[in-house]
């Protein structure tokens, strides 16, 4: 039995919802660009935005530090900054684990 191949594009997701829907490639990609829209509206929130059973996109601050440069070896500090971070939930991490 052949396994079934994985979309791996934004084309081959867009069919792959369109089909699993019954829905056309037009609607799948407003869906996908409406989950997307909001998701990163809810990654602004101090809490985040919990996407069931795949996980958590929340906005994280990094405080300032220092590092090395790999190059000389020297010390550099490196600034504080915002950055966006998923969290997969336990239930993604037993599905791809298998």
């Amino acid at each position: 039995m052949a396994k079934k191949a994985t979309p791996k594009t934004k084309s081959e997701i867009m069919a792959a919802l369109a089909a699993a829907g019954d829905i056309s490639k037009k609607q799948a990609g407003l869906v996908y660009e409406t989950l997307l829209t909001i998701a990163y509206a809810g990654a602004k929130d101090p809490k985040g935005i919990m996407l069931p059973g795949l996980g958590k996109l929340i906005k994280v601050k990094r405080p300032a530090r220092m590092g090395r440069n790999p190059a000389t070896g020297a010390q550099i500090k490196i600034p504080a900054k915002t950055v966006a971070k998923f969290r997969l939930a336990k239930a993604a991490k037993a599905a791809v684990l298998k």
